[in-house]
């Protein structure tokens, strides 16, 4: 371990035992992963290196701790004052929002699953209608029937409802294509729109070029006549509808884009009941204004499309809503593209959308994450306009003040080791501990001749040490006979030797933990994003339920996945 580390730690640990009476080893390793995420690869030599300097912190008297600490008093001080201003709540508000005559909506596709991107602007947008006593519509924008299905109707509903995010009405883009029709055949005639047969070649160069196609030119007769087929199946596939827009307007969305195009794919909802679907472009501003919108919320990656948006609206004659744009939320190393997701799937990357190590809504709830630390998170970016890049551990770190309270506190041993304990008596040790969380109460356990002991803990059982089984009793630790560890028993009264993981053996239960990491590293498959450790847990946890979360000695906080396998996943 570095020196810069070393010193790192031994600032943790003085400001944990200043902080709390006593350094804590999981919480001095929790800061120190903050500040420096790449020791999660030599977690071991961490843990030894804490263990010793937290020992070394907690023998210190109160003047020589005050002494130390004062050592870095301006530097937390400086970081307190930083995180106060960084965790102040940020203003959510629209200056011209009238309170009673306020309405948003949410327009999720239904063509893949909610992820914590969507939850900001939905936070957001339920935020807002609270304050201004409005409405707020959920809107289905579903006019792609090649990917969209009720079953992501169905699991967008499941998430806002799992989240809190309630909404007044919803309403389906679908449902009217018909009302969509109107309005293009008036624009057709009035000649700002045309229809048109290019190919996706063609029409790509035309809008790099800024030079129009000849159907750009047509007549309002002649569009018509294409616009007639379109709709009763005598053109096919690849004619389009495009805005008679400006070729040359630096906005190159601006460039004629489409506004409706032909799909003979089966919808999930309206069947083969239309054959040419409007574009997001088109009908979206027309459901908008319609539904009686106010003011929308959307991210950045559409703020071009806003004079589009208008454009629309001002060429069919109706009112505008008032478009406020919010950065996106995008997590460092970790995806949220449908399609790359599915492709990871089918590679065997991940294993389904509700994998945990992603961060669509279904994996957030997996893996432990609460609706509040999520409303939190995504709450704490505000309004502002700003690229918002963040690390996944913002987020876990809100999760954790919640669940800590909650976490029964258990022990647990990687690929444990015997040690047998002699100098007990004929009965044995009764051990008896409290636990905490969801298991209130006491655990005991009789030690008869044996423990089994975390291999992580392997090196501080040198012959000749002391030892202490965390929350049992004293261990003076004598020669090993190859895998089999032997001490002999030294007491229960509380001393400060390295302080050892254990289970009992006749109750212990056979556990997986799934230690998740990033899903990518440099833009790959990160190999190490999901590792599996194998090992003993306590018996208590066989009086867990699915979803409690515990709290495991030096490695953190996990929630039960699946208790036939026990299997846990961390926080």
């Amino acid at each position: 371990m570095d020196g810069e580390t070393r010193a790192l730690i031994r600032k943790y640990a003085i400001k944990n035992a200043m902080d709390y009476g006593t350094a804590r080893e999981g919480a001095v390793i929790s800061k120190v992963l903050s500040e420096k995420p790449e020791l999660k690869h030599s977690m071991k030599e961490l843990a030894l290196e804490v263990r010793s300097m937290v020992a070394e912190i907690n023998g210190y008297g109160k003047e020589d701790l005050e002494r130390e600490y004062g050592k870095y008093a301006d530097e937390f001080r400086a970081a307190a004052e930083e995180k106060a201003e960084r965790t102040a709540k940020p203003n959510i508000s629209i200056p011209e929002a009238v309170r009673g005559a306020f309405v948003t909506r949410f327009p999720p596709e239904p063509n893949g699953y909610m992820h914590i991107g969507h939850a900001k602007p939905a936070f957001l947008e339920r935020e807002l209608t609270d304050k201004y006593n409005g409405k707020m519509i959920l809107f289905f924008d579903d006019t792609n029937p090649e990917k969209e299905k009720q079953e992501f109707v169905d699991a967008i509903k499941k998430d806002l409802a799992w989240l809190g995010i309630a909404y007044d009405s919803e309403c389906y883009a679908s449902d009217n294509v018909w009302r969509m029709y109107e309005f293009a055949e008036s624009a057709i005639r009035s000649g700002d729109l045309y229809v048109c047969t290019c190919t996706i070649e063609q029409m790509k160069k035309g809008r790099e070029t800024g030079i129009g196609c000849a159907h750009k030119s047509q007549s309002g007769e002649e569009n018509i006549a294409l616009w007639e087929g379109m709709l009763n199946g005598s053109i096919g596939e690849g004619a389009i509808v495009r805005l008679n827009g400006d070729m040359k307007s630096l906005n190159t969305v601006m460039r004629d884009p489409t506004m409706f195009r032909i799909k003979i794919d089966r919808h999930y909802r309206q069947g083969d009941k239309y054959r040419v679907w409007p574009t997001y472009n088109f009908s979206t501003p027309i459901m908008d204004s319609l539904n009686g919108m106010t003011d929308i919320i959307r991210s950045k990656e559409y703020e071009l499309r806003d004079e589009l948006y208008a454009k629309v609206l001002d060429m069919l004659g109706l009112r505008k809503p008032r478009v406020h744009t919010i950065s996106r939320l995008e997590i460092l190393n970790n995806v949220t593209s449908k399609r790359t997701i599915i492709a990871m799937i089918k590679d065997g990357t991940i294993k389904s959308f509700d994998d945990p190590r992603l961060i669509t809504i279904s994996a957030l709830r997996r893996r432990g994450i609460r609706p509040a630390a999520i409303r939190e998170f995504a709450l704490s970016f505000g309004m502002g306009k700003a690229n918002t890049k963040v690390e996944l551990q913002k987020l876990l770190d809100y999760n954790r003040k919640l669940v800590e309270g909650d976490a029964v506190r258990l022990l647990f041993a990687r690929d444990p080791l015997v040690m047998r304990v002699s100098g007990m008596g004929p009965d044995g040790v009764k051990v008896s501990m409290n636990t905490s969380g969801t298991l209130n109460g006491k655990r005991e356990y009789t030690i008869k001749d044996s423990v089994c002991i975390d291999a992580d803990d392997r090196e501080a059982l040198r012959e000749g040490s002391m030892v202490r089984l965390r929350d049992a009793f004293n261990v003076s630790v004598g020669p090993a006979d190859g895998d089999i560890l032997s001490g002999k028993y030294a007491g229960a009264e509380p001393t400060t030797p390295p302080r050892i993981r254990w289970v009992a053996p006749e109750s212990a239960i056979k556990a997986t933990l799934l230690v998740i990491g990033d899903l990518l590293r440099d833009e790959k498959p990160n190999e190490e994003g999901l590792l599996s450790v194998e090992g003993l847990i306590e018996g208590a946890a066989s009086n867990l339920k699915e979803g409690d979360i515990v709290s495991l000695d030096r490695r953190g906080l996990f929630k039960l996945d699946d208790i036939k396998s026990m299997m846990f996943i961390s926080l």
